[in-house]
């Protein structure tokens, strides 16, 4: 069958780095069974369509939690493929919460949800999505793993590498960093809200250090200066919230926009200022300008949703359009649950973990983009 011909063409360019041909079967037989397998989608079910075998579950649970296989690797090629089918606008970073039952999942805890306000029992994966005119693609994840399973036993059960326990922002600078490395020709913006989940001051400093444009998310009372070149930066901070253009503030300038640009209607406007974080970088010799910006949501011009970023020259259509994208990677992740498995991983292992949720990705990948032949402006299959 045609269909199930190229779905193999997809696993051997992905997979082309493991060295066993059992190992690429049963990447293919996972990727395959995401995309036909109605309902859950457990190692049971998978390896029924792979294989009548009675061994075939055990075998199928043996690659996906047990085997060695490095998960990098798959997401650099999947990045790649995706690249050549539709054009990356920017690196959106989301959290992903799972709830969970019981206290054996690889990186479970009890966390309070920002955008919930609730308490749940849940792992949280950070993911990065190569944004795009076609839509959100996770191509890189990393899972949370709380302080109690960074030793012991419960690291050791889980198979936690030694080398991955890091702060979860030194995780994603690890991550990001690694992305635009290996694929340089996809240096776009990183789109970044993660407030509530991990420290913003540490995560821009990082970006910065790596030379990245950047747009993170900030929250109320975050601490910022007046840009202040002739002064140095100031020793007393600024809360966020008074920077934005009020009667203290100098008049704020309307955005230039590109030559025949006309303005997308609905598109919220946004107000914005030139500023600096208090305390230099070493070896900083002047501040680094930053801009923030707030989207104005309500009629009244109220400000919504704080960002600050180094795009300090773009007009501010553009950087509205670019925070415009990470709404978006939650309805992927309600995609990604609903009909490949997200949520359905029944190991324990962090390699496991990773292995599974690299495997989703790839088969959503495929499942929008198969079609498409290198042409930017490819639309995604309806849900």
């Amino acid at each position: 069958m045609r269909e199930w011909d190229s779905v193999s063409e997809f696993t051997d360019q992905l997979f082309a780095h493991l060295r066993r041909a059992e190992q690429r079967r049963w990447a293919h037989a996972y990727v395959r069974g995401l995309l036909s397998t109605p309902g859950k989608k457990s190692i049971r079910r998978l390896a029924a369509l792979a294989s009548d075998s009675p061994t075939a579950p055990q075998a199928l649970h043996q690659f996906i939690n047990e085997s060695p296989w490095e998960w990098d690797p798959v997401c650099d090629q999947l990045r790649q493929w995706a690249a050549d089918r539709v054009r990356p606008r920017a690196w959106t970073v989301a959290p992903v919460v799972l709830p969970k039952r019981g206290d054996k999942s690889c990186g479970v805890h009890r966390r309070f949800i920002p955008h919930t306000g609730r308490t749940v029992n849940c792992q949280l994966g950070i993911a990065v999505f190569m944004s795009t005119d076609a839509g959100e693609f996770p191509v890189g994840w990393r899972l949370f793993v709380p302080e109690q399973w960074t030793r012991g036993p419960l690291r050791e059960q889980a198979r936690i590498p030694q080398a991955r326990v890091h702060s979860t922002e030194l995780e994603i600078l690890h991550l990001i960093d690694s992305m635009v490395r290996n694929s340089p020709h996809l240096s776009v913006p990183v789109v970044a809200d993660l407030d509530g989940y991990m420290d913003s001051r540490r995560l821009i400093d990082g970006l910065a250090g790596q030379g990245r444009d950047f747009l993170v998310a900030i929250p109320d009372g975050f601490p910022l200066a007046p840009l202040n070149f002739r002064a140095g930066i100031p020793r007393t901070p600024v809360a966020a919230v008074t920077l934005l253009p009020d009667e203290h503030a100098p008049e704020a300038r309307p955005a230039p926009r590109r030559p025949g640009a006309s303005p997308r209607p609905g598109r919220p406007a946004a107000q914005d200022r030139l500023v600096q974080l208090p305390g230099a970088a070493p070896g900083d010799q002047r501040p680094r300008p930053l801009r923030l910006f707030a989207r104005t949501e309500s009629p009244t011009g109220g400000p919504g949703r704080l960002w600050l970023t180094n795009l300090v020259d773009r007009p501010a259509d553009e950087l509205v359009a670019y925070t415009e994208r990470h709404p978006t990677t939650g309805e992927t992740v309600d995609l990604l649950q609903r009909g490949f498995g997200l949520r359905d991983f029944e190991g324990r292992s962090f390699p496991g973990w990773h292995h599974h949720m690299t495997l989703v990705s790839a088969a959503f990948a495929f499942s929008r983009l198969a079609d498409a032949a290198g042409a930017a402006g490819a639309q995604p299959a309806s849900a």
